[in-house]
């Protein structure tokens, strides 16, 4: 037996219609061939995996997470932080491949081949391995015993009717289906390690096999980045100390839809912050007679990214010498404001293109949804 779900209550249809309108407006700017998507599309991912990492203590810079993404070499030296952010970023950029794979089904050798590109960087992890024996969860922070995972016998059985059920069409809604795989997993521990960057991994690809138009950017890792003392809570909660699949998920799916919520609200915050700030600085480029391609350079460096000749050239497709001489021609206008030597020079924002940062900021407060009576209003009228 594994968790089955929750019946939802009014409260939970009303937040779910409520980001499922959220998302579709993220939806249409995904669609919408726009010069700076380009921007929002990584910074997601970029922050996504590093929010998942950060999860299980490998932290890495946002640029670093960026170089990632982007296939680069990380601008701090390489260490095991780095290997897990860059493995992660495979596996991320496998699920977003398999997101229309008309033959694709979960099965237990994809899940074997995912947790190997995640941690096959070290073998005594046993990448693409199931656990060999037992396992225990401890809280870093007090050495407690938290968890303990299902007897190892129980595997196979486990693994086969939770992904018989990944497998079955139902009408589970998208969100919720795709938060029950990540709690089965989660509670299945089936690794020596990794099964919560497996865990929120798998709940990405389920949401892709979904149909959404922009699965990235219904992820909600970044989330759980951000408040991961919450997400273990929930699943102390709900997990019990032990393999209770008997227990009721409800909890774990107020979470999951409170994240997908606030984060599809963050997104729709960046859209527009994003959307200001390149109108303004491509109207300083006009200005100065400066090209235009050269907001594709200040915008990140607006966000607060390093900007190197080798990231601005594969955004802006030019060559790495025309690259140079734009970066030397925005320094030169004091846009931007070179920073080492050789193969360590980058670029980040000037005080003027700080300045429009800042200006264009909005409010990052996102109410508790679960305590807005008018999304329950609205599913009840």
């Amino acid at each position: 037996m594994i968790f089955y779900g929750h019946n939802l209550g009014q409260a939970e249809l009303a937040v779910l219609a409520e980001t499922d309108r959220l998302r579709a407006e993220l939806n249409y700017t995904a669609r919408t061939p726009l010069r700076w998507y380009g921007l929002l599309r990584r910074s997601t991912f970029a922050r996504a995996i590093r929010g998942s990492n950060s999860i299980e203590g490998y932290n890495v810079t946002v640029d670093d997470a960026m170089a990632a993404v982007e296939g680069e070499e990380p601008i701090d030296p390489k260490n095991e932080a780095w290997m897990a952010v860059s493995g992660y970023r495979t596996a991320m950029t496998f699920v977003l491949q398999k997101a229309e794979d008309q033959f694709f089904s979960f099965s237990p050798e994809l899940l074997k081949a995912l947790h190997f590109m995640m941690v096959g960087y070290d073998l005594k992890r046993n990448p693409g391995r199931w656990r060999p024996g037992p396992i225990y969860v401890r809280d870093d922070s007090t050495g407690e015993q938290v968890y303990e995972g299902p007897p190892w016998e129980m595997l196979p059985g486990l693994i086969d009717e939770f992904l018989a059920n990944l497998n079955t069409v139902n009408d589970t809604p998208p969100l919720v289906r795709a938060a029950m795989a990540h709690l089965n997993l989660a509670m299945i521990h089936p690794f020596s390690d990794g099964n919560g960057r497996m865990a929120r991994c798998l709940q990405t690809l389920v949401l892709a096999r979904t149909g959404v138009t922009a699965p990235l950017f219904s992820s909600i890792e970044e989330y759980l980045g951000r408040n991961t003392r919450a997400y273990y809570d929930v699943l102390a909660e709900v997990g019990g100390g032990a393999w209770h699949p008997e227990r009721d998920a409800g909890p774990w799916i107020r979470f999951c839809l409170t994240a997908h919520y606030r984060q599809a609200m963050t997104l729709l915050r960046r859209t527009r912050e994003i959307q200001k700030i390149c109108d303004q600085i491509e109207s300083m480029l006009r200005r100065l007679k400066l090209p235009e391609r050269a907001v594709l350079a200040l915008a990140d460096a607006a966000l607060g990214y390093r900007v190197r000749n080798s990231t601005y050239r594969n955004a802006a497709d030019v060559s790495e010498a025309v690259a140079g001489n734009d970066l030397r021609g925005l320094v030169k206008a004091k846009l931007l404001e070179a920073r080492g030597e050789k193969r360590g020079r980058f670029y980040s924002a000037s005080p003027l293109i700080k300045e429009i940062r800042a200006k264009v900021a909005e409010p990052k407060i996102i109410p508790d949804p679960f305590k807005d009576t008018s999304l329950t209003e609205k599913v009840q009228a």
